[in-house]
């Protein structure tokens, strides 16, 4: 498959837990379109995998069980997740976490799931390594200067969003 280095998904997801492995699903997932560093689209949505968001979890994000009891299921999500992707490079904030997730969550559904990456966040500890930290509302402000208004950090489509922006600003930079 050709891929389209001019065309880059900016991917969030958020989740029930730390690892796939243990059994923890993606509960939601944003992500953006960028084409030559302009937002041309973006995908939302919650899900549904009938399981339990634990209480601490539901602190971080903010996404109880009541808001996926109607959410698709993740057969409906997941291929449309990778139908948007197409042949475009995903970057993510911690590609390895999103990734991760997402690679499960289509291995779950038969589905075949390794797209070209890059991750701001390993970029940012080899740009700036001198940062406190190396979060992405942090590396956000080191990258932009201010985080925009009206942002909800740990919700997929904000995060997502939150990091297109500074990708694209990083891209000018390096």
């Amino acid at each position: 498959m050709v891929f389209n280095h001019n065309r880059f998904v900016v991917i969030d997801v958020e989740t029930t837990g730390l690892s796939p492995s243990r059994g923890s699903r993606v509960v939601e997932a944003g992500a953006i379109l960028l084409e030559n560093g302009e937002i041309k689209e973006e995908f939302h949505s919650l899900v549904n995998p009938q399981v339990h968001i634990p209480f601490p979890v539901q602190k971080i994000h903010g996404i109880t069980d009541e808001m996926i009891e109607t959410a698709p299921a993740p057969e409906a999500v997941f291929p449309e997740i990778k139908r948007f992707i197409g042949r475009a490079v995903v970057v993510a904030h911690n590609a390895a976490f999103d990734l991760g997730f997402l690679s499960a969550e289509m291995a779950r559904l038969g589905v075949a799931f390794n797209p070209p990456r890059q991750c701001t966040l390993q970029l940012s500890r080899r740009w700036f390594p001198d940062l406190p930290n190396h979060r992405l509302e942090t590396v956000a402000r080191h990258v932009l200067g201010a985080l925009p208004g009206n942002l909800h950090l740990h919700r997929a489509l904000d995060d997502a969003r939150l990091t297109a922006e500074m990708w694209v600003e990083m891209m000018k930079m390096g």
